[in-house]
């Protein structure tokens, strides 16, 4: 008899459970926005014409930190601090890291008192040697070990300065590779230390465009995270043997502005003052989907917008050029974005 109330109880539950989600099932559906497939929206188009424009041209490249090491610690020893963390800021001579340096201390106590009293029985000696009371051997001893001594006491306060890691330049930490208990030896990194506020861009320039740049140039740079702005660069050196294809490294410093952050590793392109004319379908920048390397486009078809990939061939300004993937006569939608998908029913004008 229990056994058939439980099971009765069970059953009610499960029912009432699946009755509940059911109803949560038609409230939510009921909330959700359901865009309806078969609207037509209105969209703005240009017609796509062949055309020439003039473009720059450019070398790829990238950004690294101008200045970059690896601080590691002249000495042994266990960490009692690690004052900076990763993307901190210091300026040069900033403390970044304590190693401890407790028995380094009770060392330097040791000479010191081992010195003061040398010192006494340097001064006791001289004076005996002067009134010819002992051999002028012994007091050369004793200078032997006070000069000794203070040897010993000047090590010891610079290795304890080597407890002391400070920063080289003024920089940000880009890596980090240790945390307070750590233990510290020779040759092993414990922070990156990068100067950002400066970047050096480098390329690397074929023979025939190579004497286009000339140390102390200014030059445009570009740069890929920001496509739309120019930076202005100083040619700082040039290599003078080509790689094995042919190729002479160029390396261009540019200021890393707060407002257009560039991180080190980052790619750009170099351009050069010779311009050259090309032709295809130039199209505003503004109606590209997508990146430049991916790029698509909305194309009116039997009054649907269908997206189309494209191919850029180059881009200048706010224009863009197009290689392939587009026709001239093609509608290219250049407004009405909102909304607007792959295959929906538009109007246009």
């Amino acid at each position: 008899m229990k056994n058939i109330i439980t099971i009765v109880v069970l059953v009610g539950l499960i029912g009432l459970t699946v009755f509940q989600l059911t109803k949560n099932k038609a409230k939510t559906e009921a909330i959700v926005f359901h865009y309806d497939k078969n609207k037509t929206i209105k969209v703005e188009a240009i017609t796509a014409e062949v055309s020439n424009m003039d473009t720059r041209q450019t070398i790829d490249g990238n950004f690294m930190a101008n200045r970059e090491v690896k601080l590691n610690a002249d000495i042994q020893g266990k960490i009692d601090a690690v004052r900076v963390g990763l993307g901190s800021e210091v300026k040069k001579g900033q403390i970044l890291i304590e190693l401890d340096n407790s028995l380094l201390k009770l060392q330097l106590e040791s000479v010191k008192i081992q010195v003061q009293d040398l010192e006494k029985d340097f001064e006791r000696y001289t004076i005996l040697t002067e009134a010819d009371a002992i051999q002028k051997a012994k007091l050369d001893k004793i200078q032997l070990q006070l000069q000794s001594a203070i040897i010993q006491r000047r090590t010891i306060e610079e290795q304890i300065n080597k407890t002391t890691i400070r920063a080289p330049f003024d920089g940000t930490i880009t890596q980090k590779f240790v945390e307070i208990g750590a233990f510290a030896a020779p040759g092993v990194p414990l922070l990156q230390l990068s100067q950002m506020n400066i970047l050096r861009f480098t390329a690397y320039v074929a023979e025939g465009e190579v004497n286009q740049l000339g140390l102390n140039d200014e030059v445009i740079l570009k740069a890929d995270q920001y496509p739309h702005v120019d930076f202005t660069g100083k040619v700082v050196a040039i290599g003078s043997k080509a790689n094995p294809a042919a190729r002479y490294p160029v390396e261009i410093e540019v200021k890393n502005e707060k407002e257009t952050p560039i991180r080190a590793g980052m790619f750009g392109q170099v351009v050069l003052e010779k311009k050259t004319e090309k032709s295809g379908i130039v199209l505003p920048l503004s109606v590209i989907q997508g990146q430049l390397d991916d790029a698509k486009v909305y194309v009116v078809k039997n009054n649907k917008a269908v997206l189309v990939p494209v191919q850029i061939l180059s881009t200048e300004g706010t224009s863009v050029l197009v290689g392939e993937g587009l026709s001239a006569g093609d509608k290219v939608v250049s407004r009405g974005f909102v909304n607007l998908f792959d295959g929906i029913n538009v109007n246009y004008e």
